[in-house]
């Protein structure tokens, strides 16, 4: 997998029956969303944290060397391709709590390594993965089951390894070790495979996300609402200051009474009724809710899951789907990339029930939230020292 991203680093429209916008562009729609403070900070670290597991996958890759690391000159060539924008010294230099940047005198160049404290978290980011095999190969199982075809193209499932947990050896750790369940076919286009569930399961036999909430709705002391009232509900949060006059209420009001079919039930005949069109245009945030759900971070970039989107029966605009519903989806713009966020998943920039590998890659986001800052500090109370041991010294001398 790390193999194959080094070579990878070489080589509108429909109108939602709950968003209540006139005749804009693309564009204009996702600059004039309501913002989110604490989603919006979390990205503005996340947008780095991206950039370091780039980096460090590409160290990682390179097992000549023990412990592994990569020279400077190889990753300054990179650095448009990582949108190192200050070149990748100063970028590393950021972040001295994950990377060590140390001169090779039989090369006589420079070269970067991960510090312990980050080959320790990646040691047991590896061991968190293998630990939820079970978890990963249900999700994989999900994710085909959702499909139209029960089938889905094997880049696709590529592109969001990392977000659904996946080891990155799982064409061997997960497909070939599950021939019961998944099945490598040739795709119609040349080297491209198809990856295919062919295990037999009933429509009935999972179930969607957002039903675990509606019974805990249902369960709450103080729910005053029947089961059947929320049969068809989704959970919404909105972004704080967001103004929601009444039009909106109602139309929300409206929506969360809608009947449709859910994620995982067989896609019925399209109809062309306007009733018809809004339980397809609910199916599909049923699937990204549901896909949101599935991933590690209940994260992941548009641009990724876009690549599902004729898979799972969507004919819509995966983005704007995502901004017609901003009590269930926040959408960033940072770094350069449109990010999702599952609204419901999240209190204060964290996972309200993370999991054992969000918690271990929680920690190297830590420290990218940390920067220098100890360092800084070090460095700092060592200057202090040295003045201190100066002036003693100078006070000896008078003495």
């Amino acid at each position: 997998m790390r193999t194959q991203i080094i070579k990878s680093l070489f080589k509108r429209q429909f109108t939602s029956s709950i968003a209540i916008r006139s005749k804009i562009t693309s564009a204009q729609y996702v600059a004039s969303r309501a913002r989110d403070a604490t989603f919006e900070k979390l990205m503005d670290q996340y947008k780095n944290f991206v950039k370091v597991i780039a980096i460090q996958d590409l160290i990682l890759s390179n097992p000549n060397k023990t412990p592994p690391s990569i020279s400077l000159d190889f990753l300054s060539k990179l650095s448009q391709k990582l949108h190192l924008n200050r070149g990748a010294p100063s970028f590393l230099r950021k972040y001295p709590h994950i990377f060590h940047i140390f001169y090779d005198p039989a090369k006589s160049q420079p070269f970067c390594r991960l510090t312990d404290t980050a080959l320790e978290i990646s040691r047991q980011e590896g061991e968190a993965i293998y630990a939820s095999l079970p978890i990963v190969v249900d999700r994989l199982v999900r994710l085909l089951f959702m499909s139209t075809s029960k089938s889905l193209p094997l880049r696709a499932v590529f592109k969001v390894w990392r977000e659904l947990g996946l080891p990155d050896d799982f064409e061997d750790s997960v497909i070939v070790q599950n021939p019961n369940l998944f099945r490598l076919c040739d795709g119609n286009e040349p080297n491209t495979h198809v990856l295919k569930l062919v295990g037999e399961f009933p429509s009935n036999h999972f179930t969607a996300a957002v039903e675990n909430w509606r019974v805990m709705e249902c369960c709450r002391e103080d729910c005053s609402v029947d089961r059947m009232d929320i049969r068809y509900s989704f959970k919404h949060v909105y972004p704080p200051g967001m103004r929601l006059s009444k039009t909106f209420r109602a139309k929300v009001k409206e929506w969360q009474s809608l009947p449709y079919s859910g994620p995982y039930e067989d896609l019925r005949e399209k109809k062309k009724t306007k009733a018809g069109l809004k339980g397809l245009e609910k199916r599909a945030v049923a699937i990204v809710h549901e896909f949101l759900s599935l991933t590690v971070e209940k994260m992941v970039e548009v641009e990724k899951i876009s690549h599902f989107r004729k898979w799972f029966g969507i004919d819509l605009n995966v983005r704007d789907l995502f901004l017609d519903h901003p009590g269930m989806f926040y959408l960033s713009t940072k770094g350069k990339r449109h990010t999702v966020f599952l609204r419901e998943a999240y209190e204060r920039g964290r996972l309200i029930d993370p999991n054992p590998v969000y918690d271990v890659r929680r920690k190297l986001l830590d420290l990218v939230f940390l920067g220098r800052h100890d360092m800084l500090i070090s460095e700092s109370r060592s200057g202090e020292f040295e003045k201190s041991k100066e002036s003693g010294s100078e006070d000896d001398n008078v003495d």
